[in-house]
C-alpha cells in the first residue's frame, strides 16, 4: 500500500466547509426505524445525502423500483440530497459525494473491497448506528406517495 490509501480520516468538515453525511440503502418500505436512522445521521452533520441502491442490486422480496423509492425518501424532507447509486459501483459514488461520514445502519457491512478502498482514500470516517425499533411501523409516506 502506498502512504496516500493509508492517509487518516480527516476532521468532519475542515478547513471552514460543511460536514456530509452519506447514507446508503435500499429504502423499499420506509418504516420508523429508517426515519429515527435518517434523524441520527443528519445529526452527525450539516449535510445528508441519501443514496438509493440501484434496482440492479436491490434483490430484497417486494422490491420496490427505484422511482418511487426516490419520491418517497425526498417526501420525506430529512435529507439534501437522494439520489439513485450508480448500477455498476458503490464506490463511484462514495468517491463522487467526498462525504466526511459514510453511515451503515445496524445491519450493513461496506458492500465490497473497493469501496473500503475509497473510504480509506478519501479519510471518510465509517460509523454504524446501533439498532432501534420500528422497523414494523412503516412511516405515513410509504402509503401517500406510492
Amino acid at each position: 500500500m502506498t502512504r496516500k490509501t493509508l492517509r487518516r480520516p480527516r476532521e468532519p468538515g475542515g478547513a471552514g466547509r460543511p460536514t456530509t453525511v452519506f447514507v446508503a440503502g435500499c429504502f423499499n418500505r420506509v418504516h420508523n426505524a429508517h426515519v429515527r436512522m435518517l434523524r441520527w445521521a443528519r445529526a452527525l452533520g450539516d449535510r445528508l445525502v441519501v443514496v438509493l441502491a440501484h434496482d440492479a442490486h436491490n434483490h430484497k422480496p417486494n422490491a420496490v423500483p427505484a422511482a418511487q423509492r426516490l419520491r418517497r425518501l425526498r417526501a420525506l424532507g430529512l435529507a439534501d440530497k437522494v439520489c439513485v447509486g450508480s448500477a455498476g459501483s458503490f464506490a463511484r459514488r462514495l468517491r463522487a459525494e467526498r462525504p466526511d461520514i459514510l453511515v451503515l445502519g445496524y445491519d450493513q457491512r461496506l458492500p465490497d473491497a473497493e469501496t473500503a478502498a475509497a473510504a480509506r482514500e478519501l479519510g471518510v470516517r465509517v460509523t454504524a448506528l446501533p439498532w432501534n425499533p420500528g422497523k414494523e411501523e412503516h412511516h405515513a409516506c410509504q402509503y401517500l406517495l406510492s
